[in-house]
């Protein structure tokens, strides 16, 4: 071969490589970086197959994110950021195998989206700003398309800057029914806790946090920011009351849209938890009364009604001055609540919390023995010179923070510890994994999440199928957290997001 043709082969190559490398990087915004790790290379995520609408019975939404004035009561309010107006914003039912179609329109003065929490779906509808979209500007629209797979409890929320905008109120409830219900009544409660009457306390700021954190308590810097909590929006007698007459039963929707966990006491023998984070759990009957929900987290229960007149759920901890979480349970309509604000129940010394409970289906029938990825990831708390407290993981900063590579069809197995003062909630997006064990122990009978409380000093075995291809978040969904750096990213192996961090559209998936 001729210099001249090896010469011509050289330059078509060239010119091959420098054409792909313009349409990759001209994907992007200006100024948008890619969070450490993240390769460009391989197919966009837009272009990964999804399931199409075909025959399936279609939901049409349209939520509109806006500021609103929203009273919690008579004396307190705030100027929310809401969908269509109300906190929370509009409950969306649909029915297992619905084709889900919500048009999102932002009317609000800064970009955001709608994040599906829990819900497996493609990774392009995930609603995650520089990872699977550009956030939505003022004034533009973005049409969410999904098959409603699994039924169970699940909520939305915004995770554009998340820890200011779901704080502002940007969430609601996604249920998704069994094709044959088998409660006459289905109620839903999402929990929350708002800065009413103070300044929400900056993170930077340490001192009540460490002070707080020094007890072994985990949850000191959210009793530090918050002083007013809510159910649906509303604080103490406000709250709709559950209506259930004596001797029928319910199913409660239980959702933690905040940063604290939350502790509910119900009457003996009146309460079994039916469901946790989408999957149906085994063997809750009459083993406490005490429930504890991290944020985050979905926890359904059955509620027996064993008394003819009305009672509550009271959460255990009270912002100081100030109502804590209070749900009333009533035999009838119009019955007046409110002197039943401050009743209290006797606590069981057991609590059932996110793993108590094993799963009815998993993963995998037994622990995985081979095992195609192993990754450590140790939770901690440091200082950064520029921005005061910073949460990391494996001792870095999102976006900096050395992402879980796998390839599709991979067995995972994450090693999680908390070597901070304070609880991290760590929620993966577009899968569920299986615990196995906790502080070494094995659990008898394992429990399927997307959702782990992992507190000081505890540490976890999941497992995991990298069985949906894209780019997805792991990260601390105490989203103050998440802002300060507690974030990573599951890449998969032969797969590029054509999106970014920052640039024209200010993505802030943190």
């Amino acid at each position: 071969m001729n210099r001249k043709v090896i010469g011509s082969i050289l330059i078509i190559f060239l010119l091959s490589v420098l054409v792909a490398m313009y349409f990759l990087s001209s994907s992007r915004s200006d100024n948008q970086t890619l969070p450490n790790g993240v390769k460009e290379d391989g197919e966009s995520i837009l272009n990964l197959k999804a399931e199409a609408s075909g025959d399936r019975p279609i939901k049409e939404f349209k939520l509109t994110a806006k500021e609103s004035d929203w009273k919690f009561d008579a004396e307190n309010r705030v100027q929310a950021w809401t969908y269509n107006g109300t906190v929370p914003g509009k409950e969306l039912r649909v029915q297992e195998g619905d084709y889900i179609k919500v048009d999102l329109k932002n009317e609000l003065d800064v970009p955001v989206t709608i994040h599906w929490h829990g819900v497996i779906l493609p990774n392009k509808m995930d609603g995650v700003p520089g990872l699977t979209q550009d956030a939505v500007q003022p004034g533009e629209t973005f049409m969410y398309e999904f098959v409603a797979g699994d039924a169970g409890t699940y909520w939305y929320h915004s995770h554009q800057h998340s820890s200011e905008q779901v704080d502002k109120g940007l969430y609601g409830m996604f249920i998704v029914e069994e094709k044959e219900k088998t409660y006459a009544v289905d109620q839903s409660f999402i929990l929350d806790e708002w800065a009413v009457n103070s300044e929400k306390e900056s993170m930077s700021n340490m001192a009540g946090m460490m002070s707080g954190s020094m007890q072994g308590d985990g949850e000191a810097d959210t009793k530090e920011m918050y002083d007013t909590y809510t159910v649906n929006g509303k604080t103490a007698s406000e709250v709709e009351a559950l209506v259930l007459e004596k001797g029928e039963k319910a199913r409660v929707r239980l959702v933690n849209a905040g940063y604290q966990q939350h502790r509910l006491v119900f009457p003996e023998g009146t309460m079994k938890v039916i469901e946790v984070d989408g999957e149906a759990v085994k063997g809750t009957a009459n083993s406490s009364n005490v429930l504890e929900i991290a944020p985050g987290e979905r926890m359904d229960v059955e509620i027996t009604q064993k008394k003819a007149e009305p009672w509550v759920i009271s959460g255990v901890d009270s912002p100081e001055n100030s109502p804590g979480i209070t749900i009333p349970v009533s035999p009838k309509k119009g019955v007046d609540v409110t002197e039943l604000k401050n009743a209290t129940t006797n606590q069981s010394e057991a609590i059932m919390e996110g793993t108590s409970a094993g799963s009815e289906e998993l993963i995998f029938n037994e622990e995985p023995e081979k095992v195609d990825v192993s990754y450590t990831m140790d939770l901690n708390m440091g200082m950064n010179m520029g921005e005061g407290m910073v949460f990391q993981i494996n001792n870095d900063t999102f976006p900096d923070t050395p992402p879980i590579r796998v390839e599709e069809g991979d067995v995972v197995k994450v090693d999680i510890k908390n070597s901070g003062r304070l609880n991290h909630p760590m929620h993966l997006h577009g899968h569920r994994f299986q615990v196995a064990s906790k502080n070494g122990e094995k659990y008898d009978s394992p429990i399927v999440k997307d959702l782990l409380n992992v507190k000081p000093g505890e540490t976890y075995v999941i497992y995991f199928k990298a069985d949906n291809k894209g780019e997805w978040l792991f990260h601390c969904h105490d989203n103050n957290h998440a802002d300060r750096g507690m974030v990573t990213v599951l890449d998969y192996e032969g797969v590029y997001s054509p999106f970014g961090l920052d640039g024209k559209a200010d993505n802030q998936p943190n």
